[in-house]
Order: structure tokens, then sequence, then C-alpha cells
């Protein structure tokens, strides 16, 4: 008999829940008020039976992760976001760290004949760290290691770059990738509404500069990733607003390859008297996310942030990534309070976690090409 919603568990909801669950089973994308009543009324147990089913009906029991290590330049910063744990504002720069160009291809060496595939660099938006300074990076570590995937800088750094050059967004995207950029991540997106941003990370790149940075990341041939920053002071709505400005413009260009939500940590930040949210509400977030972005082929859960048995856990509720093995090489979250203080993890490590909750590890290139199965 073909599943439907009707006949797996879901008679009990009410008929507005039962009609989303009935869309989830025909393949109907959800519309924003589907979404939004989802945040408001689907407890964990229903959106997490809808979003296992639709991560299982689109990637089985596989569950990607890579082996990747992060560089991050500095954690000196021009910009003071409220929720940051992690910069240091640039008047105040001896409290941080500025990494030369030699100092960060030494990074790149200590993995030479290690069978990682990605380098993630991304940091502090550095006024002397210019878009020529970085093209100077990539060309470097392309010339030292042709066959590592370089996935670098924020659209917030980039936007920063590309101004400060006097180039539009366009000529800077190429500068980039004639020196070596294969992709971008998708931090700095945040909450995309404008009073949100007003209130947390008034002066960087808006939404809509946000977003067209990663437009023409896809129309240059590359690909990205998506962010959004959850659990402080931003309503349901404004989660919805997020997750459909990203579904259109992944409509319009395919080239998002996964969208990871970032919970606040509230650790040391001009944000600490605002409570971090449970993790009943992480796994609702990340069931909603994988039923609403449905145009995305990946979710992923960043096991930094959640910590390993959360991250775990996640697998249940629609996440089919974890990210990487990353090696200790990031600050960004443990600075704010995260769960893993020294996130690395070896390969064997991440391949146990994941089979412990009866899933297949499959190890995957930045692009979600298949290494191995395990």
């Amino acid at each position: 008999m073909k599943a439907t919603a009707e006949n797996v568990l879901f008679r009990h909801e009410s008929p507005a829940l039962q009609t989303i669950a009935d869309k989830v089973y025909a393949g109907e994308r959800l519309t924003e008020e589907d979404g939004l009543l989802l945040f408001e009324k689907g407890n964990l147990s229903f959106v997490g039976a809808l979003a296992n089913h639709v991560k299982e009906k689109r990637h089985g029991d596989a569950v990607f992760f890579n082996r990747n290590f992060h560089i991050e330049p500095t954690n000196v910063c021009v910009f003071s976001c409220n929720f940051c744990s992690y910069s240091r504002l640039y008047a105040h720069r001896e409290e941080g760290w500025e990494l030369s160009v030699d100092d960060m291809l030494n990074i790149v060496k200590k993995y030479d004949g290690q069978p990682v595939t990605e380098v993630h660099i991304v940091g502090g938006v550095h006024p002397k760290m210019n878009l020529y300074f970085f093209a100077d990076l990539l060309k470097a570590i392309r010339a030292h290691r042709p066959d590592l995937h370089i996935k670098a800088f924020t659209a917030v750094e980039l936007d920063y770059m590309f101004r400060k050059a006097k180039l539009s967004v366009d000529e800077g995207v190429q500068v980039l990738k004639e020196a070596g950029l294969n992709s971008i991540p998708g931090g700095g997106a945040e909450i995309f509404d404008s009073a949100i941003r007003e209130k947390i990370c008034a002066d960087k790149v808006d939404a809509e500069g946000w977003l067209a940075i990663h437009e023409a990341i896809h129309n240059a041939g590359m690909h990205s990733n998506a962010t959004m920053l959850y659990g402080h002071i931003e309503t349901y709505q404004h989660r919805i607003d997020h997750m459909s400005r990203l579904r259109r413009l992944q409509d319009k260009t395919g080239g998002f390859n996964t969208f990871i939500p970032l919970k606040f940590r509230n650790g040391d930040n001009d944000m600490s008297s605002v409570p971090e949210v449970s993790v009943v509400e992480d796994f609702r977030l990340y069931s909603i996310a994988r039923l609403f972005m449905d145009n995305f082929p990946h979710l992923k859960a960043y096991w930094p942030m959640l910590g390993r048995k959360n991250a775990q856990l996640a697998l249940a509720f629609g996440v089919d990534d974890i990210d990487g093995t990353i090696d200790d090489t990031t600050k960004i979250y443990s600075m704010a309070g995260a769960e893993e203080q020294n996130p690395a993890m070896s390969t064997d490590e991440l391949v146990t976690l994941i089979k412990q909750v009866k899933r297949k590890p499959v190890e995957r290139d930045t692009l979600y090409n298949v290494i191995r199965e395990y």
C-alpha cells in the first residue's frame, strides 16, 4: 500500500496539520502559511516524522560527512555584531590574531599527504586583508595543492572586499574564481529581516546584498551554502521569511548545496541576556526546515555547535549531513559556549557516531560527490 499521511500516523492532528502532512506525502510545496503553522502548532513528533520521511525518501539512510579543516585568518573585525563572541574590534586588535599568507599556507602544508578534500576559510573582516591579499592566498594554496577544494569567505567578507576594491560583485567574484576559489560558505545570513538585522548586526551587508553575492557566485558556475541564525530575538515569521527568500533564490539558480541552521549561543557576547532555545526547539527547527526547504538537496547539523550527541539525534529529524572532521581548527562557536570546546573528530569517530543510530556513513567531497560508503 502506498504511504500516505492518512495511513501512517497523523489522524489525531488538526485538519490544518493533516492537510500539511498530506502535502508532504504528495510531494507538494508548503506555503509560507504552512510553514508558520508548523512552527506555531506542530509538535516535535509530528514534524520530526514528516521530516524523516522526506529525508529518507531523498537520501535513504545515508548521512554525509567530509574530511576538512578550517583556516581562520583573523578574528579582528571592523563590524560589531551583538551576537558575536568571536571577533575583536579593529580598535582592540591586540586581543586578536592576524595570520599572514605564509602562516595560512603552513596550515595547509600540515595536511600534506592526508586525504582531506576541503579547506574552509572564514574569519573577521580586517581592513588590511583586502581582495588582493586573499587572491594571493588562494593562488598559493592552489599552487601547493591543486586537488584541495577551497571553500572561502562569507558574503559579509566578500561585500567588504569588493567595495574596498571598488569592483562590482561580478568583477570581484571573477577575481577570486581566477585565483582558485571553488565555492563559498553560507555564513553572515543571520536573519534577513531588516528590523532584526538593525538590532543584531546593523553595520554589515543587508539581506539583498547577501543574496546578490550568492547569486553572482552561482552565476559564475560555483556553489554555496546558506545559513540562518535562530533562537535569539527573531519570531517564527522571521524564520519563514528568511527561508522563503533562500528558497526563491534556489528556484532561480539551483546553486545552493545545503542549508545549515545555526543556533544562537549566548556566551560572552552583547546578547548574553537572551536565553538559548531548548534542544526540542532545535529539532523542531531542523524538521520544519527540511519540510519547507524542498529545493535544497541537503540539511546540515553543524556538530561543533550542537555537540556530538545532539547532532547524532538530529539525524532523526530530517538532517542528512553533520559536516566534517574539522580537526580542532575553528574557534567561532567554542568561544560562544558551544557544546564542543575542542571540535575535532577522526573519520573513524564520525563513522561510529553515524552507525550508532543505524544510519549509513557516506564520505563526500564539498559538492556531494561520493568518495566512500562505510
